[in-house]
């Protein structure tokens, strides 16, 4: 049986097909609620790293631990309940884990910045836009006249229109897509060197949402950040990003480059969601569903977490979590199928 420890060294000697300085690494990173319900183990054990101006998809149904995830590399977990209990969150090579409040509160928006899912939920309805804006610059203590002309720059580096005269609107005054532009516009204001987009697009509507995430690899190519980019569709992960690494109930499952598991899924679950994804070639009037319901992260079944939905299931799957496994020379999955000559 490996442990934990064990996987946290392979995940972090895998084989990564991206180049660059790695300015991301989570190791065996564990964030736990403590509840009157139980220990709900939103994340459990999660490993992966991101390079200078690389972009990973973090991908996965609801509730698997994805939002988690990015807030616990901010440390803005939910306190009393959560709290992290295991791992490394090293950037630039600093583990945040080991950093301050004060410190953190310091990095926050200046080396990391987070775009969150609801705009109207991080923007303040009874604040101005350009007031919000600003706000990020006087955290630098630059000069009050060089303020305005910041925030007016960096509202026109996210395509606000007439960026200058919506400095006095309020965010029930902006669209959907506005909101979200503006909430970009905060994230990137202090250029940060990683930016986590957490389903950025999930109240745009379709053609908001294209033009949205084109912005968004913009920024990234235009500031060589590195980003990690959160959501449940697959096409935007397709469209956006380099890596993907998908999640289930708490893990990443599998990880490697955007085309190899789009191409060449190694997980039965990635398989399955790949099965899932509607072909315009096809003249099926169903879709593929998986099986049964994801676990409750409160009463994990033993062994791999998926092995009751998944259909090549062996004995083993229920009595150990299976260790990981390189795929093609690009990336990794943790399943027992994997293992040379059978488990």
């Amino acid at each position: 049986m490996t442990r934990d420890g064990d996987r946290s060294r392979e995940a972090r000697t895998a084989i990564d097909t991206t180049t660059g300085k790695c300015l991301l690494s989570v190791e065996n990173l564990k964030t736990y609620f403590y509840t009157r319900a139980g220990v709900v183990k939103a994340v459990d054990g999660v490993s992966f790293t991101v390079n200078e101006g690389e972009a990973l998809g973090l991908a996965g149904e609801s509730a698997c631990g994805k939002s988690i995830t990015c807030l616990s590399i901010l440390r803005l977990i939910p306190q009393p309940a959560g709290r992290i209990i295991a791992g490394r969150i090293l950037f630039e090579g600093e583990d945040l884990l080991t950093k301050k409040e004060s410190d953190m509160r310091r990095w926050r928006g200046k080396k990391i910045a987070m775009i969150l899912q609801d705009p109207l939920m991080s923007l303040n309805p009874v604040y101005t836009i350009g007031n919000q804006v600003a706000e990020a610059f006087r955290l630098d203590n630059i000069k009050r006249a060089l303020i305005k002309q910041k925030a007016v720059d960096v509202l026109s580096n996210v395509k606000i229109p007439s960026a200058g005269e919506r400095l006095d609107c309020y965010p029930f005054q902006f669209s959907g897509g506005m909101r979200q532009r503006t909430a970009a516009a905060i994230a990137i204001a202090r250029s940060p060197k990683l930016l986590i987009a957490d389903e950025p697009t999930t109240s745009l509507d379709v053609t908001i949402q294209d033009q949205f995430l084109r912005l968004l690899k913009e920024m990234q190519q235009r500031n060589n950040m590195g980003l990690i980019l959160v959501t449940h569709d697959l096409g935007i992960v397709a469209e956006s990003c380099d890596r993907v690494a998908i999640m289930y109930a708490g893990r990443i499952v599998e990880s490697g480059s955007v085309r190899r598991v789009y191409k060449n899924p190694a997980h039965p679950y990635t398989q399955a969601l790949m099965m899932a994804l509607p072909k315009l070639e096809s003249r099926s009037k169903r879709l593929f569903q998986i099986k049964g319901e994801p676990p409750n992260p409160a009463s994990l079944p033993p062994g791999c977490s998926f092995h009751p939905r998944c259909p090549e299931a062996m004995d083993i799957c229920s009595r150990e979590y299976p260790p990981l496994f390189a795929v093609d020379n690009d990336g990794y999955a943790l399943c027992w199928l994997l293992k040379k000559g059978g488990a």
